[in-house]
């Protein structure tokens, strides 16, 4: 029996060239105007613009395109072109700034940059894919060839930037069996074919929004549906305009439509599936029972490197079985650790999905120590093997003489009755090395009452004496990246001194 092949974004999308009566669906930037360009059209603009950026690449070059878009058509016409021609996109983050973004830029050897409304900075030299003069330059190429290159799985598609929640972003390199595999997996596990449509608000210039939104929709043959940036008033309402049947996401989003007001139809919508990480255990069964959805939390990063997945028999709050090599060992030491106790999440038996980073060595080398894929997430294991997620090791803290992980104590403080969204960080001190501060999201108008949260923490059981918050911090809204991931680092640093009311917390 022959091996199976293994899929390339090429050779998903070529399946896609002639037809007509599905396509991509998009919400116009600042209107409510939405436009429909079937695959064939859009595999056409694909093949103009990958002849426009060819004849503008040095070919002597990596043949690097940085994209600074939001959530558009234009952006899903890049990676059709990539999938052609063998251009690389480089997903960059808009709210990257000046030298910041430079850097990212600069670090990934982009020999030009595409950028709309939303991605145009001064002092970043780009090209305006909205301007009178580069709709003439596709319009030269309008004759160009529809032919898709014969990639091969190793072959680089793209870079995505990692978030940089602890120092600068890498650059993650993405192979077409990265990017197509996913999809194919994902579209054949959740039924998705082209009746569908995969409505995508997450941002497409992180991992997330390619492999878990965009991936399956190619490898279904689906339709796609774009909101140029997540709107939580408007996801449930985009879901019933475009009759969408799966969505993506990462972190926060699934609250933040929770947060929207309740209707009386909200189970009555053509969601089936909502599949994303990050998400809060709470918020996972909350969405599914309001609005009728099998909501999926799956657990990987943009790296590759360690992927878990949930089973049905997986407890709540649980990642799922540990499995493959993947395994959690002592952060100081290397040895397995025990049920119960906090360290690493490794893969022993390799990289994984994992392919380097772009130009950073050192990076590559410190992800992989011994031969041993590191992911820099903490967690710890049942008794079963279920696997429970404890924070990034960035976020470890040491309070007299112990190691804590912060998402334990989140989940706990979760329970606080109507809490929105907290973020557990430590801030340092003289006697115990660390204390554990929490920031509390509060509904607006709701007062924080000491004594309340105090007597609250005492009723907790599962709350040890160390992991007990010492100061809080009750803030209108956290610090975010775009991909929605809280910055403790921020959090961390500003400590007591803030804008914030804070208060301190007896402890037992």
């Amino acid at each position: 029996m022959a091996a199976p092949v293994t899929p390339t974004v090429s050779s998903l999308l070529s399946a896609l060239a002639m037809v007509d009566d599905r396509g991509v669906h998009a919400v116009q930037p600042g209107s409510d105007a939405v436009s429909f360009t079937s695959w064939r059209e859009h595999i056409r603009d694909g093949a103009a613009l990958a002849a426009a950026l060819r004849a503008r690449l040095d070919a002597d070059r990596p043949p690097h395109v940085g994209v600074l878009l939001g959530n558009t058509p234009f952006f899903g016409t890049v990676l059709v072109a990539a999938a052609m021609s063998g251009i690389v996109p480089v997903g960059l983050n808009p709210t990257r700034r000046g030298a910041a973004l430079q850097r990212d830029i600069a670090h990934a050897d982009c020999q030009l940059v595409l950028a709309d409304s939303d991605g145009i900075q001064d002092g970043i030299s780009a090209v305006d894919v909205e301007s009178a003069d580069f709709a003439a330059e596709l319009d030269a190429h309008r004759d160009a060839t529809v032919e898709f290159r014969t990639a091969d799985p190793d072959d680089l598609f793209m870079l995505l930037f990692t978030s940089g929640t602890s120092g600068d972003p890498k650059a993650v390199c993405c192979t077409h069996e990265k990017v197509a595999v996913p999809g194919v997996m994902l579209a054949q596990r959740f039924g998705l074919g082209p009746a569908d449509t995969c409505y995508l608000s997450m941002p497409l210039f992180h991992s997330n929004a390619i492999m878990a939104g965009w991936a399956p929709a190619v490898a279904a043959g689906a339709s796609i549906a774009l909101r140029p940036r997540f709107s939580a008033s408007q996801f449930m309402p985009d879901v019933r305009r475009f009759h969408a049947t799966y969505a993506n996401y990462v972190g926060k989003p699934l609250s933040y439509v929770l947060a929207t007001p309740e209707r009386v139809d909200d189970a009555d919508n053509p969601l089936r599936v909502a599949y994303g990480n990050e998400g809060a255990p709470r918020d996972v069964v909350r969405f599914a029972q309001r609005f009728g959805v099998q909501v999926v939390d799956g657990f990987g990063s943009s790296e590759g490197g360690v992927a878990i997945a949930r089973t049905p028999d997986t407890p709540d709050g649980a990642l799922g079985p540990l499995l493959n090599g993947v395994t959690i060992v002592d952060v100081d030491t290397g040895a397995e650790c025990a049920p119960g106790v906090i360290g690493e999440l490794v893969n022993t038996e390799g990289p994984g999905q994992f392919r380097g980073y772009y130009n950073d060595p050192g990076a590559d080398a410190e992800r992989m120590r011994d031969g041993i894929y590191h992911s820099g997430d903490l967690a710890y294991r049942d008794e079963n093997g279920f696997a429970y997620f404890a924070g990034r090791l960035g976020d470890w803290m040491r309070v007299d003489g112990e190691n804590l992980g912060t998402a334990p104590i989140e989940r706990i403080l979760l329970r606080y009755p109507g809490i929105t969204e907290v973020a557990v960080y430590p801030i340092p001190d003289p006697a115990v090395g660390d204390q554990v501060m929490a920031a509390l999201v509060l509904p607006e108008g709701t007062a924080f009452d000491p004594a309340e949260f105090t007597a609250f923490l005492r009723r907790q059981s599962d709350l040890g004496p160390k992991q007990w918050p010492a100061v809080v911090r009750v803030a209108a809204a956290l610090p975010r990246t775009e991909t929605f991931k809280v910055l403790k680092r921020r959090l961390s640093a500003e400590g007591t001194a803030c804008a914030d009311p804070v208060f301190l917390i007896e402890r037992p």
